[in-house]
């Protein structure tokens, strides 16, 4: 799993070793982070190990994949939580913050989808990948224009590393709305955001961790893009 130390990231990763996974994720910008959310899942899945890992860097995801192999003989699943998010002025956007945002959230998701499948491929049983887009994908965000891109592209990709590896490598995007994490002190409940959603309440984590142990239950489901946002994207 990429991305696990961040806030959604680690509960998707202790939920998975929750359901009895060992879990291999990597971490970029904080070590006491990770190593905490580490030392959680250990709880439960004591064999679990972390690897720095920046995916915006191919390099980087070839070195996670290897020592992954180093320490596992086999894999069942891959989530891509890894992320890059923030705004961007359509008339101001450098660069930088277009490589930033596309190198993390494109870039970094197709080559560990690929660095998976050349694994799960050669397995005798089915395994799974999962991507996490986001329902900005399907809106026109103001002053996310890269960020969004990024998104749409995870969730194409999705549907062709679906076409290509079924029936064996079974793979579906996740695209969460809004979701409130404990770990964000700054995010408040916002009348006007909650009225755009026609369940009237933002989403929670365990949203998207059913959504995820949905996923894991069936066999019948690849190539899709679930929408986690409560009725945002109703019209």
């Amino acid at each position: 799993m990429t991305g696990a130390s961040g806030v959604l990231g680690s509960e998707i990763a202790l939920a998975v070793a929750g359901r009895g996974y060992t879990v291999f994720f990597t971490w970029h910008s904080s070590e006491e982070r990770a190593s905490v959310v580490l030392e959680k899942i250990r709880w439960i899945s004591p064999e679990s190990q972390m690897v720095r890992c920046d995916v915006s860097k191919t390099g980087n995801i070839a070195a996670a994949f290897a020592a992954f192999r180093n320490q596992f003989d086999r894999l069942d699943l891959v989530i891509t939580s890894a992320s890059n998010f923030f705004s961007t002025p359509l008339s101001d956007v450098t660069e930088k913050e277009w490589d930033s945002l596309v190198d993390t959230n494109l870039k970094g998701t197709f080559f560990t989808m690929q660095e998976a499948a050349r694994i799960m491929q050669k397995q005798s049983f089915v395994s799974r990948i999962i991507t996490m887009s986001d329902i900005s994908a399907d809106l026109v965000w103001r002053n996310f224009a890269p960020y969004s891109v990024s998104k749409a592209g995870i969730q194409h990709l999705t549907r062709i590393f679906a076409k290509e590896f079924a029936p064996t490598i079974l793979v579906n995007s996740i695209a969460p709305g809004t979701v409130t994490l404990s770990g964000d002190k700054e995010m408040k409940p916002q009348e006007e955001m909650i009225n755009k959603i026609a369940l009237l309440r933002l989403g929670d984590p365990l949203d998207i961790v059913k959504t995820i142990f949905f996923l894991l239950e069936s066999d019948y489901i690849t190539g899709q893009v679930i929408n986690v946002e409560g009725g945002r994207l109703l019209r």
